[in-house]
């Protein structure tokens, strides 16, 4: 312990113990009570402190739990930080006795029990988030199989398909993003209880009880690993990372449907703002803030990443409070994204007219009369890729539908097979519709009514997996608060 007589200097105070004061009440306070609970109850059962002891402990704790008043506290320098006040409440209550608490530990290992404490609550929630929105985006797609959108790819018409197809791709994203943060938040649930300050102890601690006492599934093995290894916050935010970064594509793709020259997305009025000066807007704004929100996010969870880089591989401050605190941010502003995307994405609905116009404009099922030409006609592709980007042309030039661009198709055929289509002009108008197109790519993952619907089951399974996953971490969790709530007053009986 520093010595308080010259410590601290003003500046060094106000500019970083207080503001770490304040993050241990607002953040940290109840799991640093959790990890005391724990730790004196493993003490007990091991026999390193005598029952007499540790029920008076106990009670002073419990006492110093329901009087402390922490928004009362303010930071006074008197002591170092949070967990020397509450070692100095308990020597001012139990005399020497007080500090017994701290046998066979240290703030090392004490510091990354609490912060893994802090991150699993968060990622818990946000996981929830990220599986509510994906079964809103599943019901979506179901509702919107039959939905004929334009795809786009390089900003220009390309080929029709289904809302309930875009969506799946989304989802499967979506469903991969949450295998990896499903990933990092089993990398939060090792307790590093029991490391001490890097190689455990010379008493006959019980790392597995403490971990237990805590919802951890096990003790992180390695010592100097539980105070050294930070990969739990670089994963987790890595992950966090991807997720947003990719949902950032897929907001970037709806603010160009909404635009008035795409105009293939319309979003309800409940969702839009108006102009304070040109009143024919309609701006969709929301879109714009989900924007910016997942790119604050991904920024978020860049700096905490970035701070670690170049870190030494040992205890250090540059992974412990301020830099854990700065990350809550990310899950905060990602929540907001996760919950707008939730309740738009379904208000939303397809503009059929304009979807209808594009698709004719840009002729974009001109790849299905290349198709139909080497099935029906015996054609090599290369050939029948010529006959229908000859019609195309000839079309788009005309300014005409491609259902009523037969004529052209038959003089680009006949061009270049020195012979007259067999396929006659309704054939012709069922090859290039929209709904042909679809209907005839029933391969796995194409967007056709079969293959959509199965793979709509598959995405609905998985998720229904990552959830049970979810609930397995939190059932432990809770658990093992009970299970620790009970171990505790068994002790305050001996008080």
């Amino acid at each position: 312990m520093t010595d308080q007589s010259v410590f601290p200097d003003p500046t060094y105070r106000d500019t970083v113990l207080a503001p770490l004061f304040d993050g241990v009440k607002e953040h940290y306070a109840g799991h640093m009570a959790a990890i005391n609970r724990a730790h004196l109850v493993m003490l007990t059962e091991t026999g390193i402190l005598g029952s007499g002891d540790t029920g008076a402990i106990a009670g002073a704790l419990r006492d110093i739990d329901a009087e402390v008043d922490l928004d009362a506290l303010s930071y006074t320098g008197e002591f170092e930080d949070y967990f020397f006040l509450v070692e100095a409440e308990l020597r001012r209550r139990l005399g020497d006795l007080g500090g017994a608490l701290h046998t066979a530990r240290s703030r090392n290992d004490m510091d990354h029990t609490l912060f893994k404490l802090a991150l699993r609550r968060r990622v818990a929630v946000l996981l929830d988030q990220a599986l509510t929105l994906t079964e809103a985006l599943i019901a979506k797609a179901e509702a919107e199989k039959a939905t004929l959108i334009v795809a786009y790819t390089h900003g220009q018409p390309a080929q029709p398909t289904t809302w309930g197809h875009y969506l799946g791709a989304v989802i499967e994203v979506l469903l991969r993003d949450i295998t990896r943060l499903n990933a990092a938040a089993d990398g939060l649930e090792h307790c590093p209880m029991g490391a001490a300050a890097i190689t455990t102890s010379g008493f006959p601690i019980d790392r597995a009880r403490v971990a237990e006492l805590l919802g951890f599934e096990a003790p992180l093995v390695n010592s100097y690993g539980c105070i050294a290894s930070v990969d739990y916050v670089t994963g987790l935010y890595s992950a966090m990372k991807l997720m947003f970064l990719h949902l950032g594509r897929v907001i970037q793709d709806m603010q160009f449907w909404t635009a008035f020259e795409v105009g293939q997305l319309y979003v309800p009025n409940s969702l839009v703002q108006i102009s304070s000066i040109m009143p024919q807007k309609r701006n969709p704004v929301p879109i714009e803030h989900l924007r910016h929100l997942a790119s604050a996010t991904v920024g978020q969870c860049d700096a905490i990443v970035g701070v670690m880089q170049n870190t030494p591989f040992t205890d250090m401050n540059d992974s412990e409070g301020e830099v854990q605190q700065l990350g809550y941010a990310a899950f905060e502003r990602g929540a907001r994204v996760l919950q707008l995307l939730t309740a738009l994405v379904p208000a939303c609905r397809v503009n059929a007219d304009r979807v209808r116009r594009t698709t004719d404009a840009a002729c974009i099922t001109i790849t299905e009369l290349a198709d139909t030409l080497v099935r029906d006609e015996g054609l090599t592709f290369r050939t029948a890729h010529e006959i229908a980007a000859s019609t195309a042309k000839a079309v788009i030039a005309e300014g005409a539908s491609l259902g009523d661009g037969y004529a052209a198709f038959s003089v680009a055929f006949e061009a270049l097979t020195g012979r007259l289509p067999e396929l006659n002009e309704t054939a012709f108008r069922t090859a290039v519709a929209p709904e042909t197109f679809v209907a005839r790519r029933d391969r796995i993952g194409g967007p056709a009514e079969t293959a959509l619907r199965e793979a709509l089951a598959g995405y609905a399974a998985e998720a229904s997996a990552a959830r049970a996953a979810c609930d397995v971490r939190t059932n432990r969790h809770k658990t093992a608060e009970q299970r620790l709530n009970t171990a505790f007053d068994a002790l305050l009986v001996k008080d």
